[in-house]
């Protein structure tokens, strides 16, 4: 049984993507254009948001973490479309930190564009979406906030954080009419992740990543994990007991 609400056909959704200028943000763009949505864009670089629309979308750039900049951005789309139906808030970076090369300042960065600029977005659009009594919000966390991992210390602090957001946010919209989808992408081809050094299990490509995000909202799917083969094994690896979890999370990652 769906937890939201299913979508029978993205054409003529009119959907506001944050973070969509490159990874998974581009290819879910890309795909909600092919699928007939009215989709607005947003991200900091308006050249990159143009080339992506091709005068196929509306160009919003903004600074997630800057709130009068998300606000602007976000009255841009209401007098573009007159309504937002789905709100995709995908914008994130990424830094491999290992603790003995924590430093505060870029740990802060990770924190405002990961967390706070989710937060930001979500304070507009939950009031908005509430009073509306429908819409759908979709937040990107990942299985990096599942438990902790070597190299993700910042990173995946964010993401846990983003997981819970998104709970607490299903929990008081739901009634209200308002469908809350959180993403939860394992590893996926990106600049972002050709950051990492180490081998990643079941790296899958930016596309297939935009085409489970699509298919899990249009089922009401509450979370979407991806892809499952490796997804599912994490969910049961943080079943386990501390003195059993570390040990394998060292085994696996090498790290």
């Amino acid at each position: 049984m769906s937890l939201n609400p299913k979508l029978a056909d993205w054409r003529g959704q009119r959907v506001w993507l944050i973070g969509a200028s490159s990874g998974i943000g581009e290819a879910t763009a890309r795909l909600l254009m092919a699928h007939g949505a009215r989709v607005a864009l947003t991200s900091r670089s308006r050249d990159t948001l143009e080339k992506l629309a091709d005068g196929n979308a509306v160009v919003v750039p903004a600074d997630v973490t800057d709130r009068a900049s998300v606000s602007a951005a976000f009255d841009s789309v209401l007098a573009a479309f007159g309504d937002i139906d789905v709100a995709i808030l995908n914008a994130g970076t990424h830094q491999p930190v290992r603790a003995w090369e924590l430093d505060a300042k870029a740990a802060e960065k990770l924190v405002q564009v990961n967390l706070v600029g989710v937060i930001n977005a979500s304070a507009l659009l939950a009031p908005y979406f509430a009073q509306r009594g429908s819409g759908r919000m979709a937040i990107t966390a990942s299985v990096a906030g599942y438990g902790g991992l070597p190299s993700g210390l910042v990173y995946g602090a964010t993401k846990a954080a983003l997981i819970n957001f998104a709970e607490t946010l299903y929990l008081d919209l739901a009634p209200k009419g308002v469908a809350v989808h959180l993403i939860n992408p394992g590893f996926v081809k990106t600049p972002l992740t050709d950051l990492n050094e180490f081998k990643m299990p079941a790296l899958i490509e930016a596309d297939e990543a935009a085409r489970e995000i699509l298919a899990g909202i249009a089922a009401g799917a509450f979370e979407i994990h991806f892809p499952k083969r490796f997804t599912r094994v994490l969910k049961l690896l943080n079943l386990l007991p501390y003195r059993t979890y570390f040990p394998l999370v060292h085994r696996i990652t090498g790290l």
